[in-house]
């Protein structure tokens, strides 16, 4: 073997060192940042969980770590009634607080579907079909739906109460639904309108070539492309509507209350009670949780399903 052949190995094997330190660099930068970042992400989720396991002079003093900072109780869980010694005893605080997440389940489940369905077929429209209403168009309806977002909840306060009160909606789920259906639909025609628009019309065209209606064509070829779509409008109408606050107070009074509600009524004449409000918001983080990683699955499945049509 020649100097200059021992020479090129040399250098070939440097380089290729070379390449691998910096692929590896990129990679821990790059996992590095994404830990940093779900670390700033789930601490709150952190604190409020730890929290509803600690007694008053541990929130004062902000104890962070369990059986480090502080011994861990259930005083939180014990005040709504969910701590192991109260959970199997007749509880008016844990009938309450059950109530409340029936009433939050029911109203953004139904809301978010609701609003899932109109605002597809609103957006599938808007993609594939051209209107004139006046001098607007299909970009000016759009931005229209948009724009309803722009007005803040306070200014729409007294009418919706007035007219709530004439229709006798006033403390109830139906009404609420109805609400938390029409706040939720701009965004949804939004995310559904571009989801739509990427699907090439000609899948629709060869299908109705094929004998489908434009309405089996829409059910069986658009819906199972769109699907990711749907479901991630899904999850954040479930997640605006779940979090709502101001019209479950303005609009509710005893039947119908919400869990923000409850949440946000922790208060005392001796101040917060901060370890009853950490132990209600986990209860009420804990199922978005749980929705997000099984519709995780959905949105996969729906994907395949799209790239498979």
């Amino acid at each position: 073997m020649t100097d200059a052949t021992s020479q090129q190995i040399f250098h070939d094997s440097e380089s290729d060192l070379g390449h691998k330190m910096k692929w590896w660099a990129g990679r821990v930068a790059i996992y590095g940042a994404l830990i940093f970042w779900a670390i700033i992400c789930l601490f709150p989720i952190y604190w409020t969980l730890t929290t509803s396991f600690k007694m008053a002079p541990n929130v004062m003093k902000g104890a962070m770590i369990p059986w480090v900072d502080f011994q861990p109780a259930w005083l939180g869980w014990k005040s709504i009634g969910l701590s192991p010694d109260t959970i199997g005893a007749e509880s008016t605080v844990r009938a309450e607080f059950l109530k409340r997440f029936m009433n939050s389940a029911v109203i953004s489940l139904s809301a978010s579907a609701l609003a899932v369905v109109l605002g597809s077929l609103s957006a599938y429209g808007l993609s594939r079909f051209s209107y004139k209403f006046g001098y607007m168009r299909n970009s000016d309806i759009s931005f229209f739906f948009l724009s309803q977002l722009i007005l803040p909840p306070v200014v729409l306060a007294l009418p919706f109460l007035v007219l709530y009160k004439a229709l006798a909606l006033l403390d109830t789920r139906i009404g609420l639904i109805l609400l938390y259906t029409l706040s939720v639909l701009p965004i949804v025609i939004w995310i559904m309108r571009d989801q739509f628009a990427t699907i090439p019309t000609e899948l629709e065209e060869a299908a109705m070539v094929d004998g489908l209606s434009i309405w089996g064509a829409f059910l069986t070829i658009v819906l199972p492309i769109a699907l990711p779509g749907m479901v991630a409008a899904f999850i954040l109408s479930l997640v605006l509507s779940w979090n709502e606050y101001f019209f479950a107070a303005l609009l509710t009074s005893s039947y119908a209350n919400t869990l923000p509600v409850m949440v946000a009524s922790q208060t005392g004449s001796q101040g917060i009670n901060w370890w009853a409000m950490a132990a209600l918001a986990s209860a009420a983080i804990l199922p978005l949780i749980v929705i997000g990683v099984v519709l995780e699955r959905f949105i996969i499945r729906g994907m395949a399903a799209g790239a498979v049509k």
